[in-house]
């Protein structure tokens, strides 16, 4: 619900519609009453049937906390993983971004976001906005985006960036972590291009010498009150280092802010 608030708030200087999805089959499978393949249908029209009652009331409790007129809400109840569900709503309708709460440390012993969030990071190809489930604050006034100038932005995604920085007039950083302070070809032909595109507000491009990216991002995001950490994901990448080593156990962000994942490469879904 905090996620649910953040998002609204978020948005409300833009036309947008939010898709409100439950998907119910690990619920199904994990529920106490399957002893027997005879009672699955019952058991399947009960759950499907207070899905739609809890989504029906979600939406209720929406329209009344946000009368915005520039939104359209819809809702959808489906018996099918959280990660093929999702993948089919990206594609079917087009989604620009995906709006996840996540659990924080608090709750998830030495991991930053829930098995869920995690999922949908990992195998969903569409941009992730990550909300911490303590963070109250949608006014993003200053915005960190941590690059290594290795690849161009998709356009899409920077206009995302953009559409969320301009209503609040975010500053925002793109930070370099290197030993090296010159930039190639390459990659000042990348920051150029940056530069040139997100061109509706204040950029900087602050270099950070060191090697230890997490560190330097963790004592950036502190030093300079960011609201809002961008980064991309795909293989090789600063976030996949951060997020998805071997085991969850091991991750150690610690972030506090929301996270925006762009470019994410689909991985093999899991089977199951």
């Amino acid at each position: 619900m905090n996620a649910i608030t953040y998002a609204l708030e978020f948005f409300k200087y833009q036309t947008a519609e939010f898709y409100f999805m439950h998907a119910y089959q690990n619920e199904l499978q994990d529920h106490d009453a399957l002893v027997s393949r005879t009672v699955f249908d019952d058991i399947l029209d009960g759950v499907r049937s207070q899905s739609q009652i809890n989504l029906k009331s979600l939406l209720h409790t929406v329209e009344k906390m946000t009368p915005n007129p520039r939104f359209t809400y819809h809702t959808i109840s489906a018996y099918n993983s959280l990660v093929e569900e999702v993948n089919y709503i990206v594609e079917s309708k087009n989604i620009d971004l995906i709006v996840m709460g996540t659990k924080g440390k608090a709750n998830v012993k030495n991991t930053d976001f829930g098995s869920q969030t995690f999922q949908v990071l990992n195998h969903v190809k569409c941009p992730v906005l990550a909300i911490p489930s303590n963070y109250t604050n949608p006014q993003p006034k200053h915005i960190l985006l941590p690059s290594d100038y290795s690849m161009f932005y998709k356009p899409r995604e920077l206009k995302i960036l953009c559409d969320l920085a301009t209503p609040y007039h975010s500053v925002i950083d793109v930070l370099y972590v290197s030993k090296k302070s010159k930039l190639s070809t390459r990659q000042a032909n990348i920051q150029a291009y940056l530069k040139n595109t997100i061109s509706k507000t204040e950029v900087n491009f602050p270099l950070s010498p060191g090697i230890r990216i997490a560190e330097t991002i963790q004592n950036y995001i502190k030093g300079h009150a960011i609201d809002l950490l961008v980064m991309v994901n795909t293989r090789h990448t600063f976030l996949e280092n951060m997020l998805f080593p071997s085991t969850l156990d091991k991750v150690s962000f610690n972030l506090t802010i929301p996270l925006l994942a762009m470019q994410n490469t689909a991985r093999p879904t899991p089977n199951h």
